[in-house]
Formats: C-alpha cells, sequence, structure tokens
C-alpha cells in the first residue's frame, strides 16, 4: 500500500489515523475533512486506501464509500459508531467496504489494512489474469477468421488452413497472430 486518503472531519481523528498509518511505512498520506472534498481529491489523484471516519460533515460517509468502489481499485475502510458497525456493515458490504468500529483498536486496524492489502493485490492479480485471458479469445478470434479466408478463399480444409498459418509463421519467423493479421489486411481490404 502505497497511498492513503483520510476522510474525517475530526482534525484529532486525521491526526491519530495519520500517526498509526505512519508505522506502517506509507510513502502518501493525504487529509480532507469533508465527503465533497474527499470525492475532489480522488478525482485528481488514485489511492491504494481511503479510510473514512464517519459521519463526515456534509454527509454520513456510506454513500461515499460505495461511490468510491464503484469504478475504482481503491481499498475502502469506513469508520463508525461501534452501536452503528452491524447496520451500517450490511449496508456496505455488498460494495466491499470494511467496515471498523470506534474507538480503534489498534490491533484491529492494523489486522484491517493487511487485509485489505492482500485482497488488494489478488484482485490485481484477478484482473491482470483476465486482461490476458481477453488478449487470448481476441487472439483466437483473428486467427479463427483467418482460417476463415482460407478456407473460402483457397478452398483449403480447416486442418490445412491450421497447417498453413503455422507454416507461415515458422518460415516467417513470427506468431501465428502476427501471420492472421496479415492475411486479414490482405483479404478484407
Amino acid at each position: 500500500m502505497e497511498s492513503v486518503l483520510i476522510i474525517s472531519s475530526s482534525e484529532k481523528g486525521a491526526v491519530l489515523l495519520s500517526q498509526m498509518l505512519h508505522t506502517v511505512q506509507i510513502s502518501l498520506i493525504d487529509t480532507s475533512g469533508s465527503a465533497s472534498d474527499g470525492r475532489r481529491r480522488i478525482a485528481s489523484h488514485s489511492y491504494d486506501l481511503v479510510i473514512i471516519n464517519a459521519p463526515l460533515r456534509d454527509e454520513s460517509g456510506e454513500a461515499l464509500a460505495a461511490d468510491i468502489t464503484k469504478d475504482r481499485h481503491t481499498g475502502v475502510l469506513l469508520l463508525v459508531k461501534a452501536e452503528m458497525e452491524t447496520q451500517i456493515e450490511q449496508r456496505v458490504a455488498q460494495y466491499g467496504v470494511f467496515v471498523l468500529s470506534k474507538p480503534i483498536n489498534q490491533q484491529f486496524f492494523y489486522k484491517a489494512l493487511h487485509l485489505l492489502d492482500a485482497v488488494q493485490h489478488r484482485f490485481y492479480g484477478v484482473e491482470n489474469e483476465n486482461i490476458r485471458l481477453k488478449q487470448k479469445i481476441d487472439e483466437a478470434r483473428i486467427v479463427s477468421r483467418a482460417k476463415s479466408i482460407l478456407m473460402e478463399y483457397l478452398s483449403m480444409t480447416e486442418p490445412q488452413a491450421h497447417r498453413y498459418l503455422e507454416k507461415q509463421a515458422m518460415d516467417l519467423r513470427i506468431t501465428k497472430l502476427e501471420v492472421a493479421k496479415r492475411l486479414l489486411s490482405t483479404y478484407e481490404n
């Protein structure tokens, strides 16, 4: 975790959270005093974690927490009064918001930070795998279209078209995808 934004209407709360975060070696800690200012900061900078010390001056903090998770890969830790923890947790759990009760237990706070960090790393891994799989599917579609063109225009069978693409790739020392793209540019233009 590299960067954190603390949104707290209480200056004392922001200072306490900043001090706790300094012990875990986070390189950038920004603070904001309201939800509206927090939204502006989030729009202009990407944070790994946003800690919301609820309630805020201009809103409860729940809507802000949910909004942050919708379009970003930012972890959100929502700090709420102990008597409200269960209710709020039920309302924001679907957004992946982690809720902790106040007063803050330092041990739970650090466990929550480690958990959010682990979840974020896992999420990035899944996202990268998803991107890789989409690329493979796109490549397979292009190769399949090239095979279709060979079958249509050169009357090849599917195995012959497949073998042709592989042989061209070996002979030209390029990928099968590149052969397919060249073939498509020749026949589709």
